[in-house]
């Protein structure tokens, strides 16, 4: 009698998988591991992927529906989800590379997992799809042009004359310009954009930016290294790069500085040309109507070294 107690209280205690307290368990590591949901944020991307056969839906905006209870029932379980998103051709020539059957659920997980680990996600915190999806897209966009941007400055090799990595060369020079820029924009919340057009297309980059007045400018550094090698493109390449700077500061309107790209420096522009740059439509070069309370100023000096002679 007493050994069937005992084994009758061990088997308690120490249950096999596939029991209760195995499968609370299963449920609580559930909760540890992340998730990561690939998003057809858009129609067309949508339809490109109903030709495979295991791909279940027909609707997009039902899809996306669908999508958003899934966040929210992943949230609900204390599950940390991400949201990357889908491109069917990058998936189709993943799995041409990858030697995957495309029509496979498994192939369109291991997909989202790939870009997931390589590209811009967005992290899912209760807020509506339809605004979540926006800024997916914005860092989707972000990446990619700093992706393409990299191996442009990558693909310009050394210099004849003296050796020197024109890339590496041209992003140092654009760091201590943007450096310079900061630090006698002097404090306020600052907003930058810096563009440069190449063969292919309209590169640009953004940067936010907070300085007390006391202490350094305050940067996210992923968005640093980006406008840094967008404004390297421009000096690489000398091509006609520009920098517009907007600061906010409490009881005081905004005010806008520009400053055109000459010779690896940034050369101020005059208010008149600060105005008609900010005031005309990029597409259709119609005037736009400036903005109330915004005051359009000439660049000033931001003391940066001379530019070493291009080779």
């Amino acid at each position: 009698m007493a050994q069937t107690g005992h084994t009758k209280h061990s088997s308690i205690h120490r249950p096999k998988p596939g029991t209760q307290q195995g499968a609370t368990m299963r449920r609580t590591l559930r909760r540890e591991a992340p998730s990561t949901i690939g998003l057809l944020a858009d129609a067309q991307d949508f339809a490109a992927m109903r030709r495979y056969r295991t791909f279940a839906f027909d609707d997009h905006t039902v899809y996306l529906q669908q999508v958003e209870g899934l966040l929210k029932a992943l949230a609900a379980q204390g599950v940390h989800t991400t949201v990357a998103l889908f491109d069917p051709e990058d998936y189709a020539e993943f799995c041409a590379e990858s030697g995957l059957d495309p029509d496979t659920g498994a192939s369109r997980s291991r997909f989202t997992a790939e870009i997931a680990a390589a590209g811009a996600t967005v992290a899912y915190t209760g807020q509506r799809l339809s605004d979540l999806i926006p800024v997916l897209v914005s860092r989707a966009v972000r990446q990619a042009t700093w992706e393409y941007a990299t191996l442009l400055l990558a693909d310009l090799g050394t210099c004849a004359d003296c050796g020197q990595d024109i890339g590496r060369a041209a992003f140092d020079r654009a760091s201590h310009l943007l450096m310079r820029l900061l630090e006698t924009a002097g404090p306020g919340t600052h907003h930058l954009v810096c563009s440069t057009p190449t063969e292919n297309d309209q590169l640009l980059a953004v940067l936010h930016t907070h300085r007390d007045t006391t202490g350094p400018a305050r940067l996210d550094s992923a968005e640093g290294a980006e406008f840094a090698t967008i404004l390297a493109v421009a000096i690489a390449l000398e091509s006609r790069g520009g920098v517009v700077l907007r600061t906010s500061a409490p009881d005081s309107p905004d005010r806008v500085h520009g400053w055109r790209l000459a010779h690896g420096a940034l050369a101020p522009l005059t208010a008149g040309e600060v105005f008609n740059a900010y005031c005309t439509d990029a597409d259709t070069g119609e005037p736009v109507s400036p903005e109330s309370g915004v005051e359009y100023c000439a660049g000033f000096d931001i003391g940066a070294d001379p530019a070493e002679p291009h080779h």
